[in-house]
């Protein structure tokens, strides 16, 4: 069956035919992988016998494979001219006629045996044979792509003809439109509706519940980190929280950047027996992209026990816990769960190829990366993100070289010969499974580089460094009010603090607490602290955005009719110690309102210190690391630091509006 002549189909069918003997039973023969059904046989038969002949033959407007017979054709009044083998239509007798004559082989043109046929005229008149040239039974995708969309009907799709104005009953993806057929798959006949949305999701499930942990399928996943990457700790952080049993996880983890070595080297330390097993290739090992993606496989096709390969990028954001789970699940070969970068279309699919085998959009593309339309999809590439079952890898995926190509990319070298193999890779948004970071302009040169990522990242940054509680703040009612006109709630997490403290310290350039200071204009400090601005460590524009986002909102709130962009002229990290800067004389702050963040925990970390303002007479501690104290600036709000007696104590400050 896998000679490339089309020949065996015509011999088996005069074989089958033999076995009947009803004459006015209708035959229907189709190619079988690469057609859809848009309706059942009462329609097919009706058409059928609209028709007016014996024997229907499907039509294209492409000659194949033989262009010398193209002028033997007879011409139509309206339609397709050529004759297609894929799929026609008839009575028994007739169709036993046809193909009485067939004596080739089966490497011989099915295709070519039909069109002699069809050209004889006094065959064609004698078996009765026509084609349906407006494409009202059968509908050839090869040459006619242009002239098929989908059409939504009620709790069903059909494909349409808009040349001929038909709805053909049967889809044939002929040639090279194998992607096409794929893609009108996923709706017709009734796959996915706008009433019902995805009826076939649900179906050949693998459930895992019932299961014992020690039951669940044995997996591998693939972690491969190709670039610097922000929030990597946090990557490990959520693979611990994968909802799956850790003795039936092994891990493979590529590290090509030398940045991210302490981090890998550090979660395997601290949870690396956890796992049935682990292997770190790490960048020393001189190994490209393509290699580890080989080797990578490899290791899940000889390992008899691994049942399925996940595929990760370090850069993807797996935010929910189960989505092992749900993949599994999915019970198919190759399926990966959508993934996009936050504000923007990009996503790890594509839903259609250019005609040179890179990205191009499908119709349903935006409908999908926004959650218009929620399924499970057969798409044309997979990256990022995707997990393989590991018989696929031992029978038809042998190949060790996957993702070598000269052409491609590794990626698209992979779903390249997925394709060619004929092998569906399907995409499931029917959950929120996370997104995919940017990384295009991380930069490695601090010690907590993470901390810049409030523009490329914001969803991301904010996860990782805003207060647990902060969004909760005016609902709950979590802002407290310790003096007049004096405001304290959480907005920094505890890691946030650490951060930037550790990340002062590691720039080490504290100013004295000197009058002199020509790092503000005037060069003069009239209350001078020991701290380090936010632009000495080139950090302004994401305080900026910082306090754009999380405190102007608060501050309006508290402050009705008052409305900042706030602006700053002075930003820094204050170090208090009893035997440096232990505290701060009187003063008001150059600004309309002032934001003091505690970074640090008292009784932890130090002992004393606080605020305390003189004309109410009003201390605070500030003993919450992560809380922010907002108060008025100049006339009304005269303040002093009191005494740090014990350890170091850190506050951010911002004079806001000056």
């Amino acid at each position: 069956m896998a000679t490339p002549g089309g020949g065996q189909k015509v011999r088996l069918l005069k074989t089958a035919l033999e076995e009947l003997k009803i004459q006015d039973k209708i035959i229907l023969f189709i190619d079988s992988y690469d057609v859809l059904f848009a309706s059942g046989p009462k329609e097919l038969l009706k058409k059928f016998h609209q028709a007016g002949h014996k024997v229907v033959f499907s039509s294209e407007s492409l000659i194949w494979p033989d262009r010398h017979l193209e002028d033997k054709h007879p011409h139509v009044t309206e339609g397709n001219r050529f004759l297609d083998s894929g799929g026609f239509i008839g009575y028994l007798p007739n169709i036993k006629e046809m193909v009485a004559e067939w004596k080739g082989e089966d490497s011989d043109s099915d295709q070519v045996f039909f069109t002699k046929i069809y050209i004889d005229s006094t065959k064609r008149k004698s078996i009765n044979i026509t084609l349906d040239a407006r494409c009202r039974l059968f509908q050839n995708l090869h040459g006619a792509l242009d002239e098929v969309v989908l059409k939504f009907e009620d709790e069903r799709v059909r494909a349409r003809n808009l040349l001929y104005d038909t709805f053909p009953v049967i889809i044939h993806g002929n040639g090279p439109t194998k992607l096409q057929i794929n893609y009108l798959g996923n709706y017709i006949p009734n796959t996915w509706t706008f009433e019902t949305g995805c009826t076939a999701c649900h179906e050949e499930l693998r459930p895992l519940k019932a299961l014992k942990e020690n039951d669940y399928p044995l997996v591998l996943i693939g972690i491969f980190i190709q670039q610097p990457t922000p929030f990597v700790t946090v990557f490990f952080e959520r693979l611990l929280k994968l909802q799956y049993p850790k003795n039936r996880l092994k891990l493979f983890i590529y590290n090509q950047e030398a940045y991210h070595m302490h981090h890998v080297s550090s979660f395997l330390q601290d949870y690396g027996s956890l796992y049935r097993d682990f292997r770190f290739i790490e960048s020393e090992e001189n190994m490209d992209t393509a290699a580890s993606r080989n080797l990578a496989f490899d290791t899940c096709r000889k390992d008899k026990d691994c049942d399925y390969f996940f595929s990760v990028d370090i850069e993807v954001v797996i935010m929910n816990k189960n989505t092992l789970n749900i993949l599994i699940e999915q019970n198919l070969s190759i399926v990966a769960p959508m993934v996009t970068r936050a504000g923007r279309l990009w996503s790890n699919f594509w839903g259609a190829l250019s005609v040179d085998g890179y990205y191009a959009r499908s119709e349903d593309y935006v409908d999908i990366v926004q959650g218009r339309r929620v399924g499970v999809w057969n798409v044309p590439y997979v990256s990022s993100v995707y997990l393989v079952k590991a018989s696929l890898l031992r029978t038809e995926l042998t190949d060790y070289k996957l993702f070598n190509s000269h052409n491609f990319d590794p990626d698209m070298a992979y779903c390249h010969t997925i394709r060619d193999k004929g092998i569906f890779m399907h995409l499931t948004n029917m959950h929120s499974f996370g997104h995919i970071l940017s990384t295009e302009n991380y930069q490695t040169t601090h010690l907590h580089n993470d901390l810049w990522q409030i523009f490329e990242n914001p969803q991301d940054w904010r996860d990782r460094y805003i207060h647990e509680n902060y969004t909760h703040i005016i609902k709950d009612k979590l802002i407290e009010t310790p003096c007049p006109d004096v405001y304290w709630f959480p907005v920094f997490s505890d890691i946030a603090c650490n951060h930037l403290v550790e990340e002062m310290e590691y720039f080490g350039k504290w100013s004295g607490g000197r009058n002199v200071d020509p790092r503000i204009q005037g060069g003069y400090e009239n209350v001078p602290t020991v701290d380090i601005h936010m632009n000495q460590i080139n950090f302004e524009k994401e305080w900026h955005k910082f306090l754009l986002e999380y405190i102007a909102p608060i501050t309006e709130k508290m402050y009705p009719g008052y409305y900042t962009k706030a602006q700053f002229d002075l930003a820094f990290v204050v170090r208090y110690k009893p035997d440096e800067q232990p505290s701060l004389k009187p003063h008001h702050d150059a600004s309309t309102f002032t934001i003091n963040i505690a970074l640090n925990q008292l009784g932890l970390d130090y002992q004393g210190g606080g605020c305390r303002f003189l004309r109410y007479d009003c201390s605070i501690q500030a003993p919450r690391k992560g809380w922010a104290l907002l108060h008025p600036g100049r006339l009304t709000h005269y303040h002093e630091g009191l005494p740090t007696t014990t350890g170091i104590r850190y506050i951010a400050v911002s004079f806001v509006d000056p």
